[in-house]
């Protein structure tokens, strides 16, 4: 499969593999990317998981017609992108090995060499030349990796992005992009939001076309949809209005509250998703907390605890940053309710969390009070819902012009501002402050125009 005229497909697809890092469902399977620069010098970019040698081996073979490569690119670390460094070498002793410092002591941890005779290291701005294509190195520390490089290619404009913009399934799966996109940066990247923010404003400074990542589809087309979905993501936006409601139940009368709630919320016009922990993807159910604007979590009480599956979602939610969100609690016990205290706890450190006034507490099952306590709740949310629809609306009818960012092509609209960074809706570019800066490359006022 042909990328550009010069660059080449020479990946593997996965359709036998259930979970993905021991974890992840993934019924598409998985794709191991991997790419051919055919040039003056041929370069490889990153290899696959072991069990597909032969064939990355022969795809590479195939590609060349005959050529030998002079490099093997190693961006990332991950087994699943370098178990067949060795297997390469062997194939193809004459060649080089480009990566970073931390890169190459990671193979000798993980092959006991760093192939020292055949190093090339790279940092930050250090380029290759292949012929008519110049590679430069861009690093991207703990996206997700601390070894973790990115690489431009200014010929055909294409970023070769590593574990940045994969998904799950292979790369033939017939799927929307988003769902498993968001699954995958979730479960696997997003605790490192900021080290993404930063990788973004590197990324904003180069003439971006294609994005070649190591799992998934290549993206060739409208990627400000997918940069600003990663934007929103690493920067910890909810992506749309609307509530998760994620529950645990024993015999049926947690659930038979969280299911009366969601009835009440969409009688009400709100977007509800219902995720039973015990019983559902977890990873799906994460993702949709990010996802979403607002999170009701129902448990019971559970050994003087909560139940099992509730505290994995919880733990799962604070080691990934959750932040920024409306929570609501629903606890349930017999004798000694304390649910909703340790809920409460596990997200203490969680940032600007805002708990919603009303807590329902059930005595085993739902009765009169906490019947009342529940309607309470629905018509707490579905207010802040309507609130926070109205402040869209109202943004969106005030008036005012646009500017774009010369450099990144981020637009600064008036109507709305830039309330994330203290900029009020209907804040005129000329009122902007002196010292603004744009919150995607981090370039002055003077770098922007009138759309």
């Amino acid at each position: 499969m042909n990328i550009t005229n010069d660059i080449k497909y020479v990946g593997v697809n996965d359709h036998q593999i259930d979970l993905f890092e021991g974890q992840y469902a993934v019924p598409k399977g998985m794709a191991y990317n991997s790419y051919a620069i055919i040039d003056e010098k041929i370069a490889i970019m990153d290899s696959v998981e072991a069990k597909f040698t032969q064939e990355w081996l022969e795809n590479i073979q195939k590609a060349l017609e005959g050529r030998r490569p002079s490099y093997l690119i190693v961006q990332h670390m991950e087994p699943d992108h370098s178990a067949n460094i060795v297997n390469f070498t062997k194939a193809y002793p004459e060649a080089k090995i480009v990566a970073s410092g931390k890169a190459f002591a990671m193979m000798r941890h993980f092959f006991g060499s760093d192939f020292r005779e055949k190093q090339i290291v790279v940092g930050e701005g250090d380029t290759l030349s292949l012929g008519k294509h110049e590679l430069t190195f861009v690093t991207a520390p703990m996206v997700h990796w601390p070894e973790v490089i990115v690489t431009y290619d200014s010929t055909d404009k294409v970023l070769f992005s590593a574990d940045g913009f994969g998904k799950f399934g292979a790369f033939d799966a017939d799927e929307p992009w988003a769902d498993e996109a968001r699954r995958y940066y979730i479960g696997i990247v997003g605790k490192y939001g900021t080290p993404v923010q930063h990788l973004l404003k590197k990324a904003a400074g180069l003439d971006i076309q294609i994005i070649c990542p190591l799992h998934g589809p290549v993206l060739t087309e409208n990627l400000g949809y997918y940069l600003d979905l990663y934007d929103t993501w690493s920067s910890y936006r909810p992506e749309e209005e609307g509530i998760v409601i994620a529950y645990t139940s024993v015999y049926g009368n947690t659930k038979k509250a969280a299911l009366q709630l969601a009835e009440k919320l969409q009688a009400g016009g709100a977007k509800v998703v219902v995720h039973d922990l015990a019983r559902c993807d977890m990873s799906q159910a994460v993702a949709d907390a990010f996802r979403y604007s607002k999170l009701v979590l129902a448990t019971t009480t559970y050994n003087a605890d909560i139940f099992p599956f509730m505290r994995t979602f919880i733990d799962h939610l604070t080691e990934r940053d959750f932040q920024n969100r409306t929570v609501a609690l629903i606890e349930n016990g017999s004798w000694g309710p304390v649910a909703a205290r340790t809920m409460c706890a596990m997200l203490a450190d969680s940032k600007n969390l805002t708990f919603t006034e009303t807590t329902v507490k059930i005595l085993s099952a739902l009765n009169e009070e906490s019947t009342a306590q529940l309607n309470a709740l629905a018509e707490e949310l579905l207010e802040q819902s309507a609130l926070n629809k109205d402040e869209e609306e109202t943004e969106g009818e005030v008036e005012g012009m646009k500017y774009v960012c010369d450099v990144c092509g981020w637009v600064y609209d008036e109507a709305k501002g830039d309330p994330e960074h203290g900029i009020a809706p209907g804040t005129k570019f000329a009122d902007l402050p002196a010292d603004f800066e744009c919150p995607l490359c981090g370039v002055g006022k003077d770098q922007f125009k009138a759309e």
